[in-house]
């Protein structure tokens, strides 16, 4: 996945399509709860062990250099996010403390997903053991008691099925903005 758009899903859009993009609807809002009430191991446990949980950063680029240079690329530069499920559980750690210098207090945050769709599944959407999505997400983020910020952009997921339970293998967030007004990145997208 190394460009921020993808072509149309290649699925036939039958009932097992269907189901299927039901299920990871399911899991995906099921996500946004959690991470909404505060419940991060819960959160944690959604994560396969072998995350990749990748946010490049976007650069502003001229016409037709958009492929080579407007992300910056996994494992190479700098990006927003570039973690592993260790890391993750440390950044969930740090909050859970109740003295994380950018968390005290809390911020409340409430994350909206939409536009979900499965990409593909192998070996097929009726017996599908890793699915490939895209879908849209704002994430609002009130910080203490004027402090406003929203994220927006896509995410593409690799979910494997595991113990017939999905788990996230690899996210990538492609924010719609490249300047981040926000004076932290805190939230889990």
């Amino acid at each position: 996945m190394d460009s921020d758009t993808m072509s149309p899903p290649a699925l036939a859009r039958d009932d097992a399509y269907f189901r299927l993009r039901g299920e990871v609807e399911e899991l995906f809002y099921d996500e946004a709860s959690m991470l909404d009430e505060r419940r991060f191991d819960e959160w944690l446990d959604l994560m396969h062990d072998d995350i990749i949980y990748f946010m490049p950063m976007r650069r502003n680029v001229k016409f037709g250099m958009h492929d080579d240079r407007e992300n910056t690329r996994l494992d190479e530069g700098i990006s927003w996010f570039n973690e592993d499920k260790w890391t993750l559980g440390k950044r969930v750690e740090q909050i859970l403390t109740g003295v994380h210098y950018a968390e005290e207090p809390l911020s409340r945050i409430s994350h909206l997903i939409t536009n979900v769709q499965v990409r593909s599944a192998t070996p097929s959407a009726e017996h599908a053991t890793e699915i490939q999505t895209s879908c849209r997400f704002h994430v609002y983020q009130n910080r203490v008691e004027y402090e406003n910020y929203s994220f927006v952009g896509r995410r593409y997921d690799t979910l494997i099925r595991e113990n017939g339970a999905l788990k996230i293998r690899e996210r990538r967030i492609i924010l719609d903005q490249n300047v981040l007004l926000a004076k932290c990145l805190t939230a889990f997208f």
